[in-house]
């Protein structure tokens, strides 16, 4: 091994130590990539920002941009809304309707897009028909991935193995060529998932203010005669810029004011809904003369109300559940920093934390000192008016998981002109008369161009952290080519599997990369061992399509984790999953797969 091998060895161990910690985001990540192999001096300074010109980079891009039109003029919305009357069916006939469809839709539109879609859905019909949510989401993340890799555009990380496998001189992979056995793959998991139903948690219709426990923690005072707050602004007394204590309304003369400014003036009687700990205020109560009185059931939908005579008012009030998607505009912030950073009239009540590997326990934030900031797969609790919803929208990558009426009309002639523009691509890219890429690029262009598509939604929508990840990523691959880190690599196996069978050889890498990409992205997984794939099969004087294929279906199936796969990672919480519901029915799943995988492969080889 070379000092350079040992260089780039080094940078791609703290890779994926960061990766599989969660230190950083993938995006900062991927600049420290890019920094760290120019300043040690293996790639050259056009080789280290050579991913953010990559084919591949490109063409993922352009394909995210598609699936934002898609969504924005309600074709994905259009595609399933006719599932929602299956409801009357017994559930091992919905999951399997459920995961084709969703796979048919993620082979030509972002696995992730069609995800969210079927998030919404599946609240809705949990909502209304009492339908488990935890028995749908799994399966229907599983059928997205593996509906994306039945098809070259499916999914970035096969555009990805296919630009890397071509940079060193395999053939390219055709649109379609591998769609038969993305196929059996499907129809195997699809039987296998249906019969796993049973072993998944059950979660039937929740109240959000429950599920927050937010009755423990709304607290209504009175404002007595004689207490030291009377005739004093907000911002004189100790409910002000206390971290502990938020100011959610004051209600005057059966009057509301929502989150009251610092300088309205306290009189008595006045009645103020906080968001508190209700010890530590008890604490302060009899110095302050304050009548405390816990409320339950405040605000909100079928959360009633504090007075009677104050019902119509309260009851325009909802709580609104936010999701966090990967570069969402909230992320990195506290909840003291969301309460002071969004418009007033939305009054942040607490964050609830997805599971990691770190933190397997799933925390609820309601404390404006708790220095734990939003992330990617996290969820938020609103409480907002009704007629200011659509302004939740406007906030960058979010998804409101509940289902509000006219919130968005779609044009009928947007719609069918962006499925139009969708099949073309795939016609165009299938047939090779145009690559992916271009291909891409002239649907978003005609799209622009009949204005059904808005470059403001693409700015906020876009997925940037893959964006960032893929440049930074393939600069790392290219130093590894560079230095012959692959080659080393691949001449170790090589050391190990000689005079081994094909099935022995191709099943080895299948696991290997399987298993790599539970830790590290799918993404980051394909880029790392495609090169080392395609040295493995010229060493062995092998055909390179199998092994590409293995690393591409292998990066893809990482089941077994809910942090290999971004669609994983955004149900992990909502479906009130455990780590084990993923390892145990996931990790079959992928054993099922690898073994299914290889004897496919081997016969190709």
């Amino acid at each position: 091994m070379t000092f350079e091998m040992g260089l780039v060895f080094l940078v791609l161990f703290i890779t994926i130590i960061l990766f599989a910690l969660e230190v950083f985001p993938v995006d900062k990540i991927a600049f420290f990539i890019i920094v760290s192999l120019t300043l040690l001096g293996l790639v050259k300074p056009e080789e280290a920002i050579s991913g953010f010109s990559n084919s591949a980079t490109i063409a993922v891009l352009a394909l995210m941009i598609l699936a934002i039109a898609m969504e924005e003029n309600g074709v994905i919305t259009w595609l399933t809304s006719g599932l929602g009357k299956i409801k009357a069916f017994p559930l091992f006939i919905i999951a399997p309707v459920f995961m084709i469809v969703t796979a048919s839709i993620s082979a030509f539109i972002s696995t992730t897009a069609v995800v969210i879609v079927f998030i919404k859905i599946i609240n809705q019909l949990s909502d209304r028909f009492n339908i488990s949510k935890s028995k749908l989401l799994l399966p229907i993340s599983f059928a997205g991935i593996l509906g994306g890799s039945c098809t070259l555009m499916g999914t970035s990380t096969n555009l990805i193995v296919n630009s890397v496998s071509q940079n060193l001189g395999a053939p390219a992979l055709r649109f379609f060529e591998f769609t038969t056995i993305g196929l059996i793959f499907l129809a195997v998991s699809v039987v296998y998932l249906t019969l796993m139903l049973g072993w998944l948690p059950w979660s039937g219709k929740r109240e959000l203010g429950n599920d927050y426990s937010v009755a423990d923690y709304i607290t209504s005072v009175r404002i007595k005669s004689g207490s030291q707050l009377v005739n004093k602004r907000l911002e004189e007394t100790f409910l002000f810029n206390n971290p502990e204590i938020s100011i959610l309304k004051l209600i005057r003369d059966n009057r509301i004011h929502n989150s009251p400014g610092k300088y309205i003036t306290l009189k008595e009687n006045d009645q103020l809904l906080l968001m508190c700990n209700i010890m530590s205020l008890s604490k302060l109560s009899d110095s302050q003369n304050l009548g405390l009185n816990e409320q339950n059931n405040w605000l909100g939908v079928d959360h009633g109300a504090i007075g009677e005579e104050m019902v119509p008012k309260l009851e325009e009030r909802v709580f609104v559940e936010l999701l966090m998607l990967p570069g969402a505009a909230l992320l990195g912030k506290t909840l003291g920093n969301l309460r002071g950073y969004m418009q007033q009239d939305i009054v942040p009540v607490a964050i609830k934390k997805r599971k990691t590997l770190t933190n397997v326990r799933e925390r609820l934030v309601r404390s404006s000192s708790d220095k734990l900031v939003l992330k990617a797969g996290d969820r938020l609790l609103v409480d907002v008016s009704r007629e200011n919803i659509k302004s939740l929208e406007a906030i960058e990558n979010i998804v409101l998981l509940q289902e509000f009426d006219s919130l968005k009309t779609h044009s009928r002639f947007g719609r069918i002109l962006s499925l139009a523009v969708l099949g073309s691509v795939v016609a165009l890219a299938a047939t090779g008369v145009l690559s992916i890429m271009v291909s891409a690029l002239a649907g978003v262009s005609i799209l622009l161009l009949t204005n059904n598509l808005n470059l403001d939604s693409v700015y906020k929508k876009v997925n940037w952290q893959i964006f960032f990840l893929l440049a930074g990523m393939i600069p790392l691959g290219i130093a590894m080519h560079n230095t012959g880190a692959d080659m080393w690599i691949s001449e170790k196996l090589l050391g190990l599997l000689v005079g081994q069978s094909k099935t022995i050889i191709i099943g080895s890498l299948f696991f290997i990369t399987m298993v790599m990409s539970g830790v590290v992205s799918n993404n980051a997984t394909a880029i790392i061992m495609t090169p080392i794939a395609m040295a493995l099969a010229g060493g062995l004087n092998l055909d390179y399509k199998p092994f590409i294929l293995a690393v591409m279906f292998a990066a893809n199936f990482s089941f077994f984790t809910p942090v290999g796969y971004q669609t994983n990672t955004l149900i992990y919480g909502i479906g009130n999953y455990k780590f084990k519901h993923f390892f145990i029915i996931g990790g079959i799943l992928s054993l099922i797969l690898w073994v299914l995988a290889t004897f496919l492969l081997v016969r190709m080889a």
